[in-house]
């Protein structure tokens, strides 16, 4: 039964880093050319805190009860889009410091 759920599982988040626009965004955004586009993205934090915002409203409203699967991914968009920012920016700084660590080796400088 759990080899069930752990295939499952893999399955589903196979499934979800290839098709889900979000995750292929951020998997853009983790290569060297995309990590200077890591601290605008965080932007779109305030986008899905707005969306949330909508569907908790709608909710209260006496909107349908699905609308708070909604309000959980926007939620975890919204963290997933905030903690890029910090993160591709420390990459981004380990890969300049890699290259010019490169550049000077291969000039023979100090």
């Amino acid at each position: 039964m759990i080899r069930l759920l752990w295939n499952a599982s893999i399955h589903v988040r196979g499934f979800l880093r290839r098709y889900m626009p979000t995750n292929i965004l951020l998997d853009a955004i983790r290569t060297r050319r995309g990590l200077k586009w890591g601290v605008p993205a965080m932007l779109l934090a305030v986008a899905y805190l707005i969306l949330a915002s909508i569907c908790t409203n709608l909710i209260s409203a006496g909107g349908p009860g699905w609308l708070n699967l909604l309000v959980l991914l926007f939620l975890w968009n919204t963290l997933k889009f905030i903690l890029i920012g910090p993160v591709s920016f420390v990459l981004l700084i380990r890969a300049r410091l890699r290259e010019r660590k490169v550049a000077v080796v291969s000039t023979g400088r100090r």
